[in-house]
């Protein structure tokens, strides 16, 4: 089975015909347990997520802050497995027929087997994968075997690449360009900042694959905010926010179905 970078494509470019960025939303797979992790990215779809990225949990999680590593401290200590990554993309996909990437770290996919992992990425509907530390020149296996499998691959830039670099980096990936808004740590902020916009300018000088900003965006009015110049937003640490302060598992969901909701009013503008 060929994995969904198609359906990615077709539905960014379907935001964007529709005058709006889309809203992709981060949640780990196996937080606050598989089958919870299944219906939290379940929740966001029906609230209002175009995109869902699963992350897959990491010991060390050099890009993410102190919330996604609770999260994935949970997911770990109850024994989440990349099966499990895969169970959740696959159930998810299934359920929503919305574009579902996984997000994850290099080393748990090379010592997987690259070849193993987009396979069976592929085989469960996958979209394709966002690698924060593959360095793009250490990069075509990986890409080989994601393309073979009709997978994306979408590296990440940040406000400190220098117009080369994004040249570089664009040029290998397809899907779409995940913009770190800004140097450090995911989690929420008070501002998203100039920085992020700018970045997007400069990426979007070199390649037409639409370009998406993450880290920092936690409600509708920065959704808004961003969604003015970039393609897409993404909020993770916010979702999983949600899940951590719930009182119940329930509760959990419904502030994830409601945050989508929130946000989807701020990718459209109607905040």
């Amino acid at each position: 089975m060929s994995g969904n970078v198609k359906l990615l494509d077709d539905t960014l470019a379907g935001a964007r015909a529709e005058g709006r960025a889309a809203l992709i939303a981060y949640l780990p797979a196996g937080f606050p347990t598989v089958a919870g992790g299944i219906e939290a990215v379940k929740a966001a779809l029906a609230g209002g997520a175009d995109v869902v990225e699963v992350g897959l949990p990491h010991s060390d999680p050099v890009l993410d802050g102190p919330v996604i590593q609770t999260a994935d401290d949970i997911a770990l200590r109850g024994g989440v497995r990349i099966a499990d990554v895969m169970r959740t993309v696959r159930e998810a996909y299934e359920a929503t027929g919305a574009p579902v990437l996984v997000m994850t770290y290099f080393n748990p996919v090379d010592r997987y087997g690259v070849e193993r992992f987009t396979a069976e990425l592929a085989e469960a509907g996958g979209a394709g994968c966002i690698l924060p530390d593959l360095p793009v020149q250490e990069s075509a296996r990986w890409r080989e075997h994601a393309d073979a499998h009709g997978l994306a691959t979408v590296f990440v830039v940040a406000p400190s690449s220098k117009d080369a670099r994004l040249a570089e980096i664009t040029e290998a990936g397809s899907g779409f360009v995940y913009a770190a808004s800004l140097m450090g740590v995911t989690g929420t902020r008070e501002s998203v900042g100039a920085q992020a916009a700018d970045l997007v300018r400069r990426t979007r000088a070199g390649t037409d694959l639409p370009v998406c900003v993450g880290l920092g965006v936690s409600n509708a009015a920065q959704a808004a905010e961003v969604a003015g110049f970039a393609d897409g937003v993404i909020v993770g640490s916010a979702f999983v926010k949600r899940m951590l302060d719930a009182p119940d598992h329930a509760a959990g969901l419904e502030g994830v179905r409601a945050l989508a909701a929130d946000l989807a009013k701020g990718v459209r503008g109607q905040v």
